[in-house]
């Protein structure tokens, strides 16, 4: 068959199907596309609707990383000044036993707790600054 008479036959052969169907059932089918539309317009909508939520979740996972890095950031900020403070009370307990000592009269005691303390500074600075302190090159 050429291609101008098959055309013809499927058009012909489409028109009287559609010729035999009822009014009923082509009412049926228009109702069914308008359906078909309806829903396709429906599932575009949620594809936005989700791609919005997907945002809204990277938002909040990038927010909650943000937090989670302060609170890291706070909570080594904390043990340091929880470390300091505990270094100032043993310097200070150490300064009022040198006191102790020297109104007592006990030069040696004295001495060594001077000693020990210019070690505990002597530490402390290198722990802050890196460099070794003075004491570690005595032999």
């Amino acid at each position: 068959m050429c291609p101008f008479m098959l055309s013809r036959f499927c058009y012909s052969k489409r028109h009287f199907i559609l010729r035999k169907m009822s009014k009923r059932k082509i009412a049926a089918a228009k109702c069914m596309r308008k359906r078909l539309g309806r829903l396709k317009v429906e599932m575009e909508d949620i594809s936005r609707e989700q791609q919005s939520i997907k945002e809204g979740q990277s938002q909040v996972r990038a927010k909650f990383n943000a937090v989670e890095e302060e609170y890291e950031q706070l909570r080594n900020e904390t043990n340091q000044i929880i470390q300091q403070t505990a270094n100032t009370q043993l310097r200070l307990g150490l300064m009022f036993s040198i006191l102790k000592a020297r109104e007592q009269g006990d030069l040696g005691k004295a001495a060594q707790l001077t000693a020990l303390l210019r070690e505990m500074v002597a530490r402390d600075n290198y722990c802050k600054s890196g460099a070794p302190p003075r004491s570690y090159f005595k032999s």
